[in-house]
């Protein structure tokens, strides 16, 4: 017995170290956690860097396209010598280098509403990524406020079971002297292994409520884990406006609605570039280029020299011989670079291509921009009327939860002075024990009552507050 006792105390002594050890979170820092951990919210974030890309390249398609040529060859037999373009009989290597450009001067402004329109769409990820972290810290608020809900509701029911406790041990003394009947004892007695049942019942419901909020915060399951207490005089009490302010409120703040309405410009700026390709298109184009041919060669002049022909003139009857002069060249082969160098040649051009026919293909794609544009805008219209929706329900939710929590105070006041007075009489030995016992329910109930009404109805304002102000 004396192993088991100081192992149970070395356990309790070890549980409650590990309690007061635990992290104290704040709501703050529930709600970051468990958006940095959401992956959800990690996709949505992936989203947004591609429409970035997106965005980026639709910029960078403004600039001139660069490209370069490398070819190197061998012809056998008769071919054509790519340095003189005469008809030779022999092998060549050959290679030719060359680098073009072209820029687009005007093709209907095309370049111009795509980027406008992956810049809307860029903006339009960014505030989904925004409603996906919204959504998650509405989640969040719901799965703090439960366990600090059942935090609170364990408090009530131990704080029921001391007061049972007290009447237990009074009642046992007064049943040993035989002051009272046994049955009021053992009413009693069961009394407080109702309020027991009520512990433990409560404390499954904060492990179930702690086990959400892990879960919600995707972190692993800690049983002890903590959360910081909010201060309930600074919400307990009703929202001054009216639902009409609050949905014109949500309708400028909330990120749904500038993502449908950036969708709406998206494709708006996507009718008019598909519309520029029914204008003409000026291009700017350019290039650069050389070659070289192993059998290119030149001649160089050394000298020249006078030798007899075989024609002849006569002179005084007689025939002289003409002389004529004769250059000498020796031939050699051209360098490889010489022939880069002396072979390049470029040419710079302007070309306007004009679209007459291509099968309806353009007014097609027109059409079907038409169709999406006309598509974003039901959706936009589904997005405004659901908000509105979810405004007016928020709204009613939270009057109805404030009229909950203003009777359930009320309730917990009156049944305050009813316990008191059944309890006088009972310690006075005037009053039986189910008097006393229905006076005690009564006032346990409403207490929990309260409990739940004061914290749903501060989850239902900060539901308004989130569409009013879109911040917690």
């Amino acid at each position: 017995m004396k192993k088991y006792l100081s192992l149970f105390i070395i356990t309790s002594f070890v549980s409650i170290i590990a309690g007061a050890q635990s992290k104290v979170y704040t709501l703050r820092e529930v709600i970051d956690i468990a958006i940095e951990n959401n992956i959800v919210a990690r996709q949505a974030d992936l989203q947004v860097e591609a429409a970035k890309i997106n965005y980026n390249q639709a910029r960078l398609n403004r600039l001139p396209a660069v490209g370069g040529n490398l070819n190197y060859g061998l012809n056998q037999g008769r071919s054509i010598d790519p340095f003189t373009n005469a008809y030779v009989n022999q092998t060549i290597n050959y290679s030719s280098y060359g680098i073009n450009s072209n820029v687009i001067l005007f093709n209907g402004l095309t370049q111009v509403q795509t980027i406008k329109q992956f810049q809307y769409a860029k903006d339009a990820a960014e505030m989904d990524l925004q409603q996906v972290k919204d959504n998650l810290t509405l989640n969040v608020i719901l799965a703090y406020l439960q366990v600090l809900t059942n935090e609170d509701l364990v408090e009530v029911a131990r704080n029921q079971s001391d007061v049972t406790q007290k009447q237990v041990e009074r009642l046992e003394i007064l049943n040993r002297e035989g002051a009272i009947s046994p049955p009021q004892l053992y009413d009693m007695l069961g009394q407080l292994k109702e309020n027991e049942l009520a512990v433990v019942t409560n404390l499954a419901n904060l492990q179930s409520a702690r086990l959400t909020l892990t879960q919600v915060m995707n972190i692993p399951y800690d049983p002890q884990i903590r959360v910081e207490q909010i201060t309930m005089e600074e919400l307990l009490n009703q929202s001054t406006l009216s639902a009409e302010e609050i949905f014109n409120e949500a309708t400028r703040r909330m990120a749904i609605v500038k993502a449908a309405e950036l969708r709406k410009k998206s494709a708006e700026a996507g009718i008019k570039a598909v519309r520029g390709e029914l204008f003409p298109t000026v291009v700017l184009s350019g290039n650069l280029n050389t070659n070289y041919s192993s059998i290119a060669t030149r001649d160089i002049f050394e000298n020249t020299i006078e030798i007899p022909s075989n024609d002849f003139v006569l002179v005084n009857g007689s025939k002289t011989p003409v002389i004529r002069n004769v250059n000498n060249f020796n031939t050699s082969r051209i360098g490889y670079f010489d022939q880069l160098e002396n072979n390049i040649f470029s040419n710079v051009n302007v070309g306007v291509r004009i679209p007459i026919f291509n099968s309806f293909q353009a007014r097609n794609r027109i059409r079907l921009a038409k169709i999406e544009l006309k598509n974003v805008e039901l959706d936009q219209q589904s997005v405004n009327l659901q908000l509105r929706q979810e405004v007016d329900q928020a709204y009613v939710n939270m009057n109805n939860a404030w009229e909950r929590y203003r009777v359930s105070r009320e309730q917990v006041a009156a049944y305050t002075e009813s316990f008191r007075a059944a309890e006088i009489r009972f310690n006075a030995g005037v009053g039986n024990s189910i008097d006393y016992l229905i006076a005690k329910n009564n006032l346990d109930r409403a207490n929990a009552n309260l409990v739940i009404a004061q914290y749903d109805f501060i989850l239902r304002k900060k539901v308004l507050e989130f569409y009013q102000t879109n911040r917690f």
